[in-house]
């Protein structure tokens, strides 16, 4: 194989469980369906908009249910977020640098077009005031995104295809960077016709640069 070198807001009260909860135990199979419903209530209405009743009405249980895990909204949320982490990473291993980071970005797009990314952008404006949220993103989604992406370089570079110091430089970086800024700061479409732009004219140009040859 040629390789690419050659080598937080104060709750409402609405929103706060009352101290010395008690009834009936925890059950944990709902915990799926209200994290999924969390995420719908934040795309559908908001930070601001999203309250327990909303939650419990979405999940299809009662509000004492929604108390018996969260004690308030931020609390909530943050484990909603953070609980993404638990989710098999996505880490292609096709033996190309180039089609595992394809695989990558098109999942990319997928996940910021989905729900995850219409709740995340609902979240922006209380991001800089709840660090418990930051926490939570740091944990979850970009936790998972840095990782899967760390696991592909290194996996380039123990492979040959590109030079020893790579992995966590700006051109590690530049693929996912650019689909969140264009995805966080403009209008236009994030679609895998623009990850793939970004991939032929952007990423292996760069990589190609950082062997310093030419093929």
């Amino acid at each position: 194989m040629t390789t690419m070198c050659g080598v937080p807001s104060p709750p409402t009260s609405g929103d706060v469980a009352p101290a010395g909860r008690g009834g009936r135990p925890r059950d944990p199979s709902r915990d799926g369906a209200i994290r999924a419903a969390i995420l719908t209530v934040l795309a559908e209405a908001g930070y601001a908009g999203l309250t327990m009743d909303a939650v419990a009405t979405e999940a299809g249980v009662g509000k004492a249910t929604i108390y018996r895990r969260w004690r308030t909204k931020t609390d909530l949320v943050a484990d909603a977020v953070s609980s993404l982490r638990a989710e098999p990473p996505i880490s292609p291993d096709t033996g190309s640098l180039e089609e595992d980071l394809r695989i990558l970005l098109h999942w990319m797009v997928a996940t910021v077009n989905g729900p995850l990314g219409a709740a995340t952008l609902s979240l922006l404006s209380a991001l800089p005031h709840e660090p418990e949220l930051r926490a939570a993103f740091q944990k979850g989604p970009m936790g998972q995104w840095s990782s899967s992406f760390r696991t592909v370089w290194t996996r380039a570079e123990e492979r040959g295809e590109v030079g020893a110091g790579v992995v966590g430089t700006a051109v590690a970086t530049s693929a996912s960077a650019l689909i969140l800024q264009r995805w966080l700061f403009s209008r236009r479409p994030v679609d895998n016709a623009y990850a793939d732009e970004v991939l032929a004219k952007v990423v292996l140009p760069l990589v190609q640069s950082s062997c310093g040859v030419a093929h």
